[in-house]
Order: C-alpha cells, then sequence, then structure tokens
C-alpha cells in the first residue's frame, strides 16, 4: 500500500497495515524448528519459541487448539507447527499463531494413529466401562522394574495405602519387545484370574517419552488384548499429554503413574483424619442424644403418676359428669313437655273440625242449588234447539226432497243440472228424500229417463225447478 512521504502514520496504523501484508502476502505456512520457551499461563493458552541456528520466532497457540495437541511440547524437542503468520500490533512483535503441532518426522506415525484409532473405535473397543475395585486388595502391575514409573507407584501406594499386595510383572515397555510382552503377560494373568479370582485388577503403567518411545503402546493387539481382559485394568502410559491407544481401551485412565496410583488407592493419612472427625462428631452426637434423651426421662418422671391416683381422678370426673348429664336430661326433657303442651294449645285452636262442619254445610247447600238449577237449565236448552232445528228445516234443501223432489249426481259426486250434462249409458245416482237410487241414462234428446231394475219411477228437479 503507497504511502506519501508528507503524511505520517501513527504507529498503531503502520502495525495494523503490516499485520495485514503478512497476512496477505505470507498467510498460513508450515515451519519445523526446535522449541524453546514454552509456557503454559492459566489461561490454557501455549506460548513458546521456534529457533534455529540463526534466527528465533514467537508463537502462540489459544487454548481452543491446545487442548486438542498430543505431542509433549517440551523445551528442545525438534516439531513441525502449522500457523498464520500475524503481527502482535500492541508490542509490534512478528509471530505465528500456532493451530497443529507435530514432532518432526512423526507424521506418519500420527496418521498410522488416527487410523488406527478410528478403526478400534468404531469396533468398540474403547467402550470398556468397569469400575476398578477401590481399594484394590491385589494389584498386577506390568511395568519395567527399573523405571521411574514403577519407583513412583510403589512410593504413593506406600505412603496412601500400604494395605494393598502389590505383585509386579518386570515387562519391556519400549521396542518391538515390548507389544508382545504386554500380551502375554495379560494372556497368563487372565488365565491366572480364572483359576485364582483373588487378584483384583491391573495397571499399566511407564513414564513418558517421545512418540517412537511410546510407540508399542499403540499396537493393534495389545489394544484388543487390554480391553477382553477379564481383570479390570488402568493405564498410565506417559506424561498428561501423551494419550496411546492402550489408554482408550482401558477401563481407567491415569494421567501419570503417581496419578494411577492416587486413583488406585484412597489416601490413609485423609482417611485417619476424617474417621477421627468422624468418631468425635459421633461421640459430641452421643453426648447430644444422651443429654437430650435424659432431659426428656426427667420430663417424663416428673409427669409420672400412680395408677391408683390417676383412677380415682378419673371415677371423680366420671361422676361430675353424671350428675351433670341427669341435670341436663331433666331439663331438656321439661323443655320438651313445655313446647308438646303449647303446640297441643295452638292445635286446639287451630283444630279443622269446625271447618269441616261449615264446608259441609257450604257443600249441601250448592248441591240443592245445582239440582233445581239444572232442569231449567236443560229445559231452556231444549227450547232454544227446538227453535234452531225449525230454522234449519226451513232452509234444508232435504225439506224439498221430501215433497218428492231428487238430486242426480254422477259416480264422481258432479251435480246434474242439464240433460245434456248426462251421457246415454252413464250410471247416475238419485238422492231422494229418504235413500238413494241408481240409475242409468238411456237417452237425453227429448229428456226422458229409463230407469235400469225394479225401483218406481221418482221426480227430478230440472233447472228451472219443475219436475220431470
Amino acid at each position: 500500500m503507497p504511502v506519501n512521504d508528507d503524511t505520517p502514520l501513527s504507529v498503531s496504523e503502520l502495525n495494523r497495515r503490516s499485520r495485514q501484508l503478512l497476512e496477505s502476502g505470507i498467510g498460513e505456512a508450515w515451519v519445523e524448528a526446535e522449541l524453546s520457551n514454552v509456557s503454559r499461563p492459566a489461561s490454557g493458552h501455549v506460548y513458546f519459541t521456534l529457533k534455529d541456528e540463526n534466527a528465533q520466532l514467537r508463537c502462540a497457540m489459544f487454548r481452543q487448539r491446545a487442548r486438542f495437541v498430543t505431542a509433549p511440547m517440551r523445551d528442545g524437542d525438534r516439531v513441525k507447527v502449522r500457523g498464520q503468520v500475524s503481527l502482535f500490533e500492541p508490542r509490534g512483535d512478528f509471530q505465528l499463531i500456532a493451530e497443529a503441532v507435530q514432532p518432526a518426522g512423526a507424521g506418519e506415525l500420527l496418521a498410522a494413529y488416527e487410523r488406527l484409532k478410528a478403526k478400534l473405535q468404531a469396533e468398540g473397543v474403547f467402550a470398556n466401562e468397569r469400575r476398578l475395585p477401590f481399594p484394590p486388595q491385589r494389584l498386577l502391575i506390568l511395568s519395567s522394574p527399573t523405571g521411574a514409573a514403577i519407583r513412583d507407584v510403589l512410593a504413593v501406594l506406600k505412603a496412601r495405602w500400604p494395605l494393598v499386595q502389590v505383585t509386579l510383572i518386570p515387562v519391556p515397555v519400549q521396542g518391538n519387545e515390548a507389544a508382545p510382552a504386554l500380551i502375554a503377560a495379560l494372556g497368563l494373568l487372565n488365565r491366572q484370574a480364572a483359576l485364582s479370582p483373588e487378584r483384583d485388577a491391573i495397571l499399566i503403567t511407564r513414564g513418558g517419552g517421545s512418540l517412537e518411545d511410546l510407540w508399542a503402546f499403540n499396537d493393534e493387539h495389545l489394544a484388543r488384548a487390554i480391553f477382553h481382559s477379564r481383570l479390570p485394568v488402568m493405564a498410565a502410559v506417559g506424561h498428561e499429554v501423551d494419550v496411546t491407544l492402550s489408554d482408550f481401551a482401558a477401563d481407567q485412565r491415569a494421567p501419570t503413574p503417581s496419578a494411577a496410583a492416587e486413583r488406585l488407592v484412597p489416601d490413609g493419612i485423609a482417611l485417619r483424619q476424617r474417621l477421627t472427625q468422624l468418631e468425635a462428631q459421633l461421640g459430641r452426637a452421643l453426648r447430644a442424644q444422651l443429654n437430650a434423651r435424659g432431659q426428656r426421662l426427667d420430663h417424663l418422671r416428673a409427669r409420672l403418676r400412680h395408677p391408683g391416683d390417676v383412677l380415682s381422678f378419673r371415677s371423680n370426673q366420671l361422676k361430675q359428669l353424671e350428675g351433670r348429664l341427669y341435670r341436663a336430661m331433666q331439663s331438656r326433657l321439661s323443655q320438651q313437655r313445655q313446647h308438646a303442651g303449647q303446640l297441643h294449645q295452638r292445635l286446639k285452636v287451630r283444630s279443622p273440625q269446625r271447618q269441616l262442619q261449615q264446608a259441609e254445610q257450604r257443600l249441601s247447600q250448592a248441591a240443592r242449588r245445582l239440582e233445581s238449577a239444572i232442569p231449567r237449565v236443560l229445559m231452556r236448552h231444549r227450547e232454544r234447539l227446538a227453535a234452531v232445528s225449525r230454522e234449519l228445516q226451513a232452509v234444508s234443501p232435504l225439506a224439498v226432497l221430501g215433497r218428492g223432489y231428487s238430486i242426480l249426481e254422477t259416480s264422481g259426486g258432479r251435480v246434474i243440472k242439464q240433460a245434456r250434462q248426462a251421457r246415454p249409458g252413464e250410471r247416475l245416482s238419485a238422492r231422494l228424500g229418504e235413500g238413494r237410487l241408481t240409475l242409468e241414462v238411456v237417452s237425453s234428446e227429448d229428456g226422458s229417463l229409463v230407469q235400469s231394475g225394479s225401483v218406481p219411477p221418482t221426480q227430478c228437479l230440472n233447472d228451472d225447478g219443475s219436475s220431470s
């Protein structure tokens, strides 16, 4: 980025532009060099320096990336670091923001390690979840008899829990012979455990080292042998940052040999102190309980009375209650008698006998009035009915029929008013003053009707009212 000579820059601006140029110009790179000044503060970040015979490079690895690094990262180790070239602006320090760290020359081993780890994990070899006995009575240790790891383990066991019985099975823990020897020892111990089940647990341990030094514990067959072990297995291989396939296959893992011993047995001194504290607490609790029970006993003793006194007191109470009950019953009975007398007097005053007599008299009078009124009412209705009948008879067509006339109707009920309304051969009904006749039309041209059957002739009413 060009800068005018006449325009001065602040230090912050210059450092910012320098960082941008470094990150965009070089970006991410792999660097192989020797570790120096490795620092692990409480923040979880890792700070170190990469150096060769001519130069040094400051590096920083943040906590999110540092927790995935399995390399030991000790001063003097030769490593390969992948990171982003950058500049720390507040101090203007050129630095590398590390993303990954590998031991130099161990790339193929790490790749093989990851492939085998994924394979065994997919098969469930890392799924052991058995609990080790705590504390074990008889502990079997597979380790080098001359290494620092076994001395640390024995020292911790002796200091914390000297009661545990330890059996050391010496095996090589480095080189090509280590894995076969560990597998054979595991097989032997498991066969003996089937015949003599007094053994409790197995500890496989060794001190720290490079990836190549610990490679025997990444053997596939050893991991499977640990997984199939009848006895529960704890693995403590290397330092805290070292994690092998044997650690994953074991039932439990400890970061160091000393930590394994601390996890296997309790702290006898702390346990003794805890027992002393519990004993003191129990004594205080017992004394408090005894004092409380003593006070309770004194209180109950003060309240305790002779049964004869109690019976006498209860007898007096019973007599008093009996007297009170008798007096209450007499009083209640007297009240009920008075109330019954009052009700009897009220009943006499309001007796329904007189009302019944009055009602019977009114009923007899009403019956007599009804008997005398019925004939008069019937007479009035008969007279009214006769008048209405006369009026109805005067306007009724039946009166005309009674004088010898008739009404002709078709089978459908239609009244014949004119001769042409009837057809020859049609059957008609003649309604008389009393009854009906069935007639058959012979001819209607000359206005004459021929009767069918043996019924005597009758008169019919024409439209003009004349008879035919």
